[in-house]
């Protein structure tokens, strides 16, 4: 089983109330460190003020292009593949299982691509607000 280390830390998408770089980002010069490389699809299950769930889809090669969270997340694989990540400085390709899991701090910046031969999936769960989470908090 893989360990949630520095590589994954880059596993995350970009939907309304991440800052993701849709243009050109001046301090790593381009909107994605996968050039040319097609979009990744976001799905928005579920957006509230406690949390947000998305699912992503990657077609082989696809990528989120840069992007940030503002929230602490957890990623859950729906399909197993090598992610390849992409930090600004050094890109690690990390193979996932079907169902594996970790979690992630926010502010962590960082492009994702799908660097397997087929489809994957995950799905990303952003903490917007942990205390209402409990149950008692609305």
């Amino acid at each position: 089983m893989h360990r949630a280390g520095a590589a994954i830390a880059c596993f995350t998408p970009a939907p309304a109330g991440s800052v993701a770089a849709d243009a050109t980002d001046p301090e790593l010069g381009d909107d994605m460190a996968f050039h040319s490389a097609p979009r990744a699809t976001p799905t928005v299950q579920q957006d509230d003020d406690v949390v947000r769930i998305t699912r992503w889809d990657f077609e082989p090669g696809a990528a989120t292009g840069w992007h940030e969270h503002g929230h602490p997340y957890f990623v859950v694989m729906l399909k197993a593949g090598t992610l390849r990540i992409h930090d600004g400085e050094t890109e690690t390709a990390v193979p996932l299982a079907e169902g594996q899991s970790y979690r992630r701090p926010a502010g962590i910046r960082h492009d994702v691509m799908n660097g397997s031969p087929h489809p994957v999936a995950f799905v990303e769960i952003e903490i917007k607000r942990p205390e209402a989470l409990d149950g008692r908090a609305v």
